[in-house]
């Protein structure tokens, strides 16, 4: 390097992660992305305690579910990286789930020297062309001096407006290309300013359109808006993921407290209202509650905060929220009445549209409905659900309900996919939204235990729970490696039923009991899996064993896994059919009588 420049394109990179105080990355090395992982050797030989934390996962899609799991137990970006080629394809599933949720996510990757570009070079892969449609934008450099800028774009980009992956391709020869000290400097202005809000963008590096850009229009509208609010004789707040993203979980409970207004919550915005709100009807949608799905169906001012109208949620979008009026309180207005029709659009910011459309409600009559059926129609298991008769059989709905009694509020869970993933969201009660990790909107098997991974080296003061299936858990299982070489006190539980659940429960119901190809019944030795990798284990198949088990995994310093053997024909109730209206619901007493029916 001559006078002029300071560092290559790869330190370039380690100093914006300085920059903007990001200090954990996932990833794993290979030839094009070795320039970057020789950058990691010099800080960390050079200035220790200013050594970036890099988790070595064991395969470039754990990466990726890492650093989701990360971002969505911190609030802040998540940051992952590979080589070129398998490695870059590898990440895509991960990042496809970052996508779907919009969480904030940094993806670096290798490429090909440029001069090879477009040759079939050894692990060449077009990754740009193969993303376009999972991220909020992407980068290949070509330039060593657009380095510095690029990263300090994407990483703001990455965490602005609705949250989202960003995709960064960097050829070797970038990576070990010198930056020159103009070019570095240029960036120095905003060194200070580590927030996206004060950061401001660079005029010499394009930003790609940004629709979901905050701004006020929602005051043009808040007077009709609370307007309705005031005649509404049955309102509902909706409300979704977006409440986390915009952090406004205490405005949300503000606004609660002051209307005491009945609420349905998402699959990702479980834990909105907190623990203690007693107008919570729960979940909605295809595994939502009665109450819930109920409400949704009778209220006559619906108001959409965060949420996405996602068909899991609605089922028939055209006959969800039928009698209501619909108020959508979103930031990104490509979602503003894509999927349901709105009647009053607040586009803005969560955390000032709620204030100024909150008021006190006389809706005494639609409280007690609503109190009732959630009693009669809602989630709550029995009081006496741990009282159990000798050798009986674990229920997937009563473990879960135990393990919400016995963890601590410092516990996060982290799901995998499937029917163990929807006894969590009916089941265990949420304080936070940052407290319950779920696949939503891609449900990607395997997410679980990497999710689980990132969430621990984000909040280690947490006891972070994977809640997996025996089939979900084989996706990645690799990353029990990872488990191992850091000593992460991660509890690991497999909801065991030797099948995969929701495909046989949706076979039974839909396909005529026509079942095809979801037999586990050769599953390792799970037990003996964790005794490889050094974490203690153990495994219940009794009702009776399921409390001291539980206890026994809260009490232990380090990792576990806990073993459950369930019956492999229990079922997710309530369901509704694909396609099907929420109104529509099967539950289990319905779905016996109809069997009996047929068989008479």
């Amino acid at each position: 390097m001559n006078k002029d420049t300071i560092m290559n394109g790869a330190e370039s990179i380690i100093a914006a992660f300085k920059t903007h105080k990001i200090e954990t990355i996932f990833g794993y090395p290979g030839g094009c992305i070795m320039p970057l992982y020789d950058a990691l050797v010099s800080v960390s030989d050079n200035t220790p305690e200013q050594a970036l934390q890099h988790i070595l996962c064991r395969h470039e899609q754990g990466c990726a579910l890492a650093a989701d799991g990360y971002a969505r137990a911190s609030g802040e970006i998540g940051v992952c990286m590979a080589t070129s080629g398998p490695g870059a394809t590898n990440l895509i599933t991960g990042v496809a789930n970052a996508f779907a949720d919009s969480i904030p996510m940094l993806v670096i990757t290798g490429q090909v020297p440029t001069a090879l570009i477009g040759t079939d070079a050894f692990q060449e892969t077009d990754i740009l062309g193969m993303t376009l449609g999972i991220v909020k934008h992407s980068y290949l450099v070509t330039d060593a001096d657009e380095l510095p800028s690029i990263v300090d774009q994407a990483i703001q980009l990455a965490q602005s407006g609705r949250p989202g992956p960003v995709w960064v391709d960097i050829p070797k020869d970038v990576l070990l290309a010198p930056v020159s000290r103009e070019a570095l400097m240029a960036i120095e202005s905003n060194a200070c300013e580590t927030s996206p809000e004060k950061q401001t963008p660079r005029p010499d590096i394009a930003m790609p359109a940004q629709k979901e850009t905050i701004g006020k229009t929602w005051q043009g509208n808040i007077e009709k808006a609370r307007q309705l609010l005031a005649s509404a004789k049955k309102p509902l707040l909706y409300s979704g993921g977006g409440v986390s993203m915009a952090m406004a979980e205490n405005t949300l409970r503000t606004f609660l407290e002051e209307t005491q207004i009945p609420c349905v919550e998402t699959l990702k915005g479980l834990g909105n209202s907190g623990r203690s709100y007693s107008h919570n009807l729960g979940m909605l949608g295809m595994h939502g509650s009665k109450a819930a799905n109920l409400a949704v169906q009778e209220c006559d001012l619906l108001i959409s905060a965060g949420a996405r109208f996602d068909d899991r949620a609605t089922g028939n979008v055209n006959t969800f929220a039928p009698n209501a009026h619909i108020i959508q309180i979103e930031c990104d207005p490509a979602e503003i009445s894509k999927l349901k029709a709105c009647d009053i659009a607040l586009q803005g910011n969560l955390a000032e549209i709620l204030p100024a459309l909150s008021m006190p409600l006389d809706i005494t009559e639609w409280q007690k409905k609503c109190t009732i059926d959630k009693r009669t129609n809602g989630f709550c298991r029995p009081a006496n659900s741990e009282q159990t008769t000798p050798h009986e059989t674990i229920n997937g709905p009563d473990f879960v309900a135990m393990l919400s009694r016995l963890s601590q509020d410092k516990s996060i869970i982290s799901c995998d996919v499937g029917q163990h993933q929807m006894w969590v969201a009916q089941h265990y009660t949420f304080n936070h939204p940052r407290s319950h990790l779920s696949s939503g909107g891609l449900g990607t098997m395997g997410f679980g235990l990497p999710a689980a991974i990132g969430a621990q080296f984000a909040m280690p003061d947490h006891t972070v729970i994977n809640v997996s299936g025996d089939g979900s858990f084989m996706m990645n299982v690799q990353e029990l490696a990872t488990i191992k070489r850091h000593q992460l006190p991660i509890k690991i539980i497999i909801l065991d039923n030797q099948c995969l659940g929701m495909v046989r429960q949706q076979q039974e119901l839909f396909y005529k009991q026509r079942y095809s190809e979801i037999d586990l019944s050769d599953n390792p030795d799970f037990l003996k899996m964790a005794e490889a990798f050094e974490i203690p284990s153990h495994s219940i198949t009794q009702a009776s064993q399921m409390r001291r088990a539980i206890e026994t995994l809260f009490a232990y310093e380090g990792p576990m896994l806990l073993h459950v053997k369930i019956n492999s024909q229990e079922n997710v109730w309530p369901i509704v059919k694909p396609g099907s209206a929420n109104s529509e619901m099967i539950d289990e007493t319905s779905h016996t009588q109809q069997t009996k029916g047929s068989a008479a």
